[in-house]
């Protein structure tokens, strides 16, 4: 799977008169998801979102894409790509590290 960056935003079982307006109702809806919420509340809200839609995605290299993507033009050169890969954690040492980090449980 390669990352889509064209217009795919759609309802199941909606149609729209234009191609453009489920990305509007999205992006309504984002907008109405922050409100109310100070900075640092947004931004937990914005590291869950990705957390959630990353997983849903699953494909770490659609993930990679979209990161380098994303992070173009933005801050100071990373030295070309993210990290292809990295050795991950096992479960147990995730699980007893928001143990011992509660706040850190709380954020994600």
């Amino acid at each position: 799977m390669t990352l889509n960056t064209q217009p795919n935003f759609h309802q199941q079982g909606r149609r729209f008169l234009r191609d453009f307006s489920p990305g509007d109702d999205f992006y309504e809806a984002l907008i109405a998801m922050h409100q109310d919420l100070s900075e640092e509340e947004s931004a937990q809200v914005n590291a869950r979102l990705i957390l959630l839609l990353s997983n849903h995605i699953g494909d770490l290299d659609v993930l990679r894409e979209a990161m380098n993507m994303a992070r173009q033009g933005i801050g100071a050169p990373v030295g070309g790509q993210l990290p292809a890969a990295s050795p991950s954690l096992p479960a147990a040492a995730l699980e007893d590290r928001y143990k011992t980090e509660p706040a850190l449980a709380a954020k994600v």
